[in-house]
């Protein structure tokens, strides 16, 4: 139970990362008529999230290659392969300049901002692989609980109600794409924790309680977008039109979560390129990461937004096969059995 709880921070802290905390990922999936799509969102989620586990637990692997095998065939792993290292190297770059663009917001420069963030990146693999794990466990739980006190502060002093009405739900097809952006860091981040799996039990727990955790924030947070559609456009991040109003000592500590999700994300994207790169590159953990976080700096003058607006979109799509071939996995896998 308590490993299978391990997992599930582990599982948010790579999603909760600076698009969806901050409610900018979710109003540009989700939005207007969105309920049905977040219940469809979250049980393709906890199917996949467990069927990726039992691949990983049953290959007790320790990097992402022979997983993408089990699913896809050795051929299209290949290029799976290369995408999902291209994936964590982009999105790592995003959370990267994420990281130094929000210290900006306490007058820190944007430079020395990303050098103080790549710093803590590279110090944190100077430990255990217990010490990620550690992070996780600590962040995550407070940053939800955050999110849910402010959403639900702000609902019930603006005496806002849900009605999920099923005749006006015409945006359930953006389920699958949400889903699908976030298959290729579930899949290189599961990956390498095969080997420490004691069971299946652990997966039961990780998937359903990350799929529930994650689709509870989901409704509740895109509903209260919705309410406030009208302003949304003033702010590049949402989060703040949502904390307008709150006592200042709240608003920073939501500021400090918000930095603080980025960086689990990015903690994610390095433990993930470098659990693949383990055997190709025969040296320390923390100096794989070190080496990897310096290649990445020089990219992060592109911009945090224009990074976004290019990779996301174009990473949803390329990933519905990948989705589609895990939902039907338990399906076919059971028919090859019989054969």
């Amino acid at each position: 139970m308590r490993s299978g709880i391990k997992w599930m921070f582990l599982i948010l802290g790579t999603i909760i990362g600076a698009g969806y905390a901050s409610g900018r990922e979710l109003w540009e999936f989700f939005g207007f008529e969105s309920g049905l799509a977040i219940v469809i969102f979250t049980v393709i989620f906890m199917i996949a999230v467990y069927v990726i586990m039992k691949i990983s637990y049953e290959e007790r692997s320790s990097h992402f290659f022979p997983i993408l095998e089990r699913l896809i065939g050795k051929k299209l792993s290949y290029v799976y392969d290369v995408l999902i290292v291209l994936y964590l190297f982009t999105t790592t770059i995003v959370m990267i300049a994420g990281g130094g663009a929000t210290l900006e917001a306490f007058s820190i420069p944007y430079w020395v901002g990303i050098a103080v963030f790549a710093v803590l990146l590279i110090l944190l693999f100077a430990g255990s692989t217990n010490g990620i794990i550690k992070l996780n466990s600590i962040v995550i739980p407070m940053l939800v609980l955050g999110l849910f006190y402010a959403l639900l502060s702000f609902n019930i002093s603006h005496h806002h109600s849900w009605v999920l009405d099923l005749n006006k739900q015409y945006n359930w097809p953006a389920a699958f794409t949400f889903t699908a952006l976030n298959i290729l860091p579930l899949i290189a981040v599961l990956a390498a924790i095969g080997k420490e799996m004691k069971g299946l039990k652990e997966a039961k727990v990780a998937s359903i309680g990350s799929g529930v955790t994650l689709g509870a924030i989901s409704f509740v947070y895109n509903e209260t977008l919705v309410q406030m559609s009208d302003y949304l456009a003033e702010y590049e991040i949402p989060l703040f039109a949502v904390l307008k109003g709150s006592p200042f000592g709240f608003f920073l500590f939501m500021s400090i979560m918000l930095w603080l999700a980025i960086y689990t994300t990015a903690v994610s994207g390095i433990f993930g390129l470098a659990s693949r790169l383990k055997d190709l590159m025969k040296m320390p953990f923390w100096l794989m990461a070190a080496i990897l976080v310096i290649i990445m700096i020089p990219f992060t003058r592109f911009g945090f937004a224009n990074l976004v607006a290019i990779l996301y979109p174009l990473y949803g799509l390329i990933n519905l096969y990948l989705l589609v071939t895990i939902l039907l996995y338990p399906i076919l896998s059971r028919y090859r059995t019989r054969e």
